[in-house]
């Protein structure tokens, strides 16, 4: 039985530099079905809709993912946002080549900005995005490093942002381990998914990052399957 009182310090495989990119696109196919069969773009629509606060948005909407992979969470968003008959345009962040390789011809008929950087060397010398977020990236940090991302979030949005991320639990741990070794064909997600989960967050140490961050203006909300939805907004609440 793996301990999960505390943080797995662990590298996962993905965080390794030289992995080949058809290892990478499987891992990113492979993670888009998992977010679509267990929710996790679900949760990321309830962030976009939780800081425009389901009002329609008179003017085109800009909305960040930092660590944003192949771009599905942005392909989702971006179909709901289509259903609401909203106007938007994505900024893609991610600091792997490969990744936005990959989302470049994934989310050909976005409008969308790609960066290949660290988020943290980000600049946005003309407007702010609206939205900034993250899904399934936190947990890649310490808690050093965690803080210094909230605190950059805070400062480059213009209405909020919101964090999709893990719920270190035995049985979310075990679950999707089961799950990844019988249906996953790629090591890096055999490997990586549990490890996740055993590197996610308690509500109580969120909230501790949170406080220590100087973000006040939040909501956190616990979210099937196993997610913690963290929604920050410059408007008082």
């Amino acid at each position: 039985m793996i301990d999960l009182n505390n943080r797995s310090n662990k590298k996962e495989l993905l965080d390794n530099d030289g992995i080949p990119f058809a290892d990478i696109q499987q891992n990113m196919k492979e993670l888009n079905r998992v977010n679509t069969l267990l929710g996790g773009h679900t949760i990321t629509i309830k962030g976009v809709k939780k800081i425009i606060k389901n009002t329609h948005p008179k003017k085109l909407l800009t909305i960040c993912e930092i660590g944003c992979g192949g771009g599905d969470n942005l392909i989702a968003i971006n179909k709901w946002c289509n259903k609401q008959d909203i106007s938007v345009q994505f900024i893609g962040i991610d600091i792997k080549q490969a990744c936005i390789d990959f989302a470049k011809v994934q989310c050909k008929r976005l409008d969308a900005v790609w960066i290949k950087n660290d988020y943290a060397a980000v600049t946005f010398s003309n407007t702010k995005p609206d939205i900034i977020f993250s899904s399934l990236f936190c947990h890649h940090f310490n808690e050093d490093a965690l803080m210094q991302m909230l605190q950059w979030m805070k400062n480059n949005c213009k209405k909020g942002f919101f964090i999709n991320d893990l719920h270190r639990h035995p049985l979310a741990y075990y679950s999707i381990k089961i799950i990844t070794s019988i249906f996953s064909n790629s090591y890096l997600v055999k490997n990586d998914a549990p490890l996740s989960v055993a590197r996610g967050f308690k509500k109580a140490e969120w909230t501790q990052l949170l406080t220590h961050s100087n973000v006040i203006n939040y909501t956190l909300q616990w979210q099937w399957a196993f997610r913690y939805l963290i929604t920050y907004s410059h408007e008082r609440k």
